[in-house]
């Protein structure tokens, strides 16, 4: 089944579905290329997926990455991307793109915002100023970024919030939705709504109906990953994502731990995004398919291996683990751009063994077998 987004150039075909979970593969075609889910978005913050070429991403197998519009709004600034030919010249990054609303960065950076019917005032991290972000605000960004992929504008409730509040941020974000929805945005670019509600089911569903009436290109889990567990977060997926359209498709935000990631695929999730493979890099946190590494630790001063010894990125085939230490503790550069080669290499390599695992009808298996070696 290939649905083509009508005002946009996103085409979504499901190909595989798990016979004993809503896990399922498929294909996305955007203006900037194709890709298959489940996938999992690398997060270039400024423009840049810190320490790493364009070149090193697709060495690693990035297709699509994620830009924070909050971020590249402060600096530089839209208007100066948009003068020079768009985010994807400015980046020189030829695959696809998807930028947030922004509405979550404003819900963690900021010092001091305030919520109104129109939108948030807001206090930059950077240099304290005062900025104004609204639904109309948020699509004109993302317009002038010219992403792929881009984000309605949401109100992201806290955990734990107030029934009273998490009512009033479905009740913003199927607001300023609706604004979203009827604001001019590039030919190419595909518009994914953004269910919230935080934990409370009957909110998520009233979230969803809500979201779905105003017809976008796909959907969004927002208002995950901020603080609740793992257990409440699977109950939410597992509740929420039957209310999506399966034509259409879904995005967990924020999420991406492994295991979560299992969690959100098992629930009928095609796209994630999460800073935690780059960011641990940087802290000298390594993935391997044993389990968890940690670089600076002194029984790698003298060890000759590579980080993994079944691992085939330009890390593991160059580099030993006391070099790769000796980096880390002289606080050398060239510390993060190897770690984090292999960290996102270790996660390309996680969502194609996801993939294959439901192409051959063992997804179920891949997940115990998975599980069982990081000891959950």
């Amino acid at each position: 089944m290939t649905t083509l987004m009508k005002g946009s150039c996103l085409q979504f075909k499901v190909t595989d579905q798990s016979a004993l979970s809503r896990a399922r593969c498929g294909e996305i075609t955007t203006a900037h290329g194709r890709f298959e889910t489940p996938v999992f978005m690398p997060v270039g913050t400024q423009g840049s997926v810190k320490a790493l070429s364009p070149q090193d991403l697709e060495q690693a197998g990035v297709s699509i990455l994620l830009a924070n519009t909050y971020h590249l709004y402060l600096r530089p600034g839209h208007r100066l991307i948009e003068k020079l030919g768009g985010l994807h010249r400015f980046m020189s990054w030829e695959g696809a793109i998807l930028t947030d609303s922004g509405g979550y960065q404003v819900y963690s950076l900021s010092k001091l915002r305030k919520i109104s019917e129109e939108g948030v005032t807001f206090q930059s991290h950077v240099d304290g100023s005062t900025h104004f972000i609204g639904p109309r605000e948020a699509m004109e960004i993302q317009r002038a970024l010219g992403a792929d992929v881009i984000m309605a504008f949401d109100e992201c409730a806290p955990y734990p919030a107030n029934e009273a509040y998490v009512r009033n941020s479905v009740r913003l974000t199927s607001q300023w939705a609706a604004v979203c929805r009827a604001c001019p945005r590039g030919d190419h670019q595909a518009l994914f709504g953004i269910v919230q509600g935080g934990m409370v089911p009957e909110l998520r569903e009233k979230s969803a109906r809500e979201i779905l009436a105003l017809d976008f290109d796909g959907h969004a889990l927002g208002g995950l990953s901020v603080g609740e567990d793992r257990a409440t977060r699977r109950r939410v997926m597992q509740q929420t994502v039957p209310f999506l359209p399966s034509d259409k498709p879904r995005y967990l935000m924020g999420v991406g731990k492994p295991e979560d990631i299992l969690d959100g695929v098992a629930a009928g999730i095609d796209l994630f995004d999460c800073v935690l493979p780059t960011r641990n890099a940087r802290n000298g946190a390594l993935f391997t398919k044993q389990g968890p590494l940690t670089i600076k630790n002194a029984c790698y001063a003298e060890d000759d291996r590579p980080v993994d010894e079944r691992c085939s990125c330009y890390t593991c085939t160059h580099f030993s683990r006391a070099y790769l230490r000796h980096l880390f503790m002289a606080k050398e550069l060239l510390a993060y751009r190897l770690n984090t080669i292999h960290n996102l290499h270790y996660f390309m390599g996680f969502m194609a063994g996801i993939r294959k695992a439901i192409q051959e009808g063992r997804f179920g298996e891949f997940c115990k077998g998975f599980l069982g070696r990081s000891g959950e």
